[in-house]
């Protein structure tokens, strides 16, 4: 059944009014009209069973049939600092982790990051693109929650953020000794994790440095080195995997 999200003051004990874009993509691109079922969520966990009512130009008026939690997020809230990557790399790594079930994701202004986003307004015009991926792959994979996906950070910024966390850690290719696992090992009452990922470059030798002294973990994956655009779903998968949120 087809999924959208509203905002939460559209939603009263009987009725919702979706009015954003999806309206339009309801009646032009899916044909629906009224008496149709479809599933719409108040971006903050809970689902509404609807049937449409009414069809106007630019919004849809359903009926609430009932509602209920959407069992598809994680107890566990997981943030990616992304370091900023090449070309369209961060449209493909946000729609993949938020199938996965991130919560939020930071871009990352690291040092070895190619792509440079200029300044404030230019930096904004490219979040709000990202946001509008995160809000397409949360209605596609089924989620509860659009995750957040902040303004790019400096890695000052984004270490004074991981110290908030009850886990957070930084993969890293020159790491030998310390493993995943080890950091899963022990964890226990994990409400809220964090990782940092570098661009195509890696990190810079200064920024591994604060993150050590900061009390950041660095993490080896393995023998084989992965890409930007796969490091950050594959350790979210591993993530979820080792905190039981798979």
């Amino acid at each position: 059944m087809p999924k959208f999200f509203t905002a939460r003051e559209n939603i009263t004990d009987t009725e919702i009014i979706i009015d954003s874009e999806d309206a339009k993509h309801i009646q032009r691109v899916l044909r629906l009209g009224v008496g149709d079922e479809i599933v719409v969520c108040d971006g903050r966990g809970i689902d509404y069973d609807a049937v449409i009512r009414g069809v106007e130009k630019t919004r849809v008026i359903c009926d609430i049939k009932s509602s209920r939690k959407c069992d598809t997020e994680p107890v566990v809230k997981v943030t990616l600092y992304q370091g900023l990557p090449k070309a369209a790399k961060m449209d493909y790594i946000i729609q993949k982790t938020t199938e996965l079930g991130i919560a939020r994701i930071v871009p990352a202004k690291l040092s070895r990051c190619v792509m440079k986003l200029g300044d404030y307004d230019a930096e904004l015009k490219k979040t709000e693109r990202w946001r509008k991926i995160a809000y397409e792959a949360a209605k596609q994979s089924g989620r509860g929650i659009i995750p957040e996906v902040a303004m790019p950070m400096s890695v000052d910024e984004i270490i004074t953020e991981l110290k908030q966390y009850d886990l957070a850690f930084a993969p890293y290719e020159c790491e030998r000794n310390t493993r995943l696992r080890d950091v899963f090992n022990g964890a226990k009452n994990v409400k809220s994790a964090a990782f940092i990922i570098g661009p195509e470059g890696g990190f810079d030798i200064t920024e591994v440095t604060k993150l050590k002294a900061a009390g950041i973990r660095t993490v080896t994956l393995g023998r084989r080195i992965l890409r930007t655009e796969t490091a950050g779903e594959a350790v979210l998968a591993m993530t979820m995997y080792g905190l039981e949120e798979i």
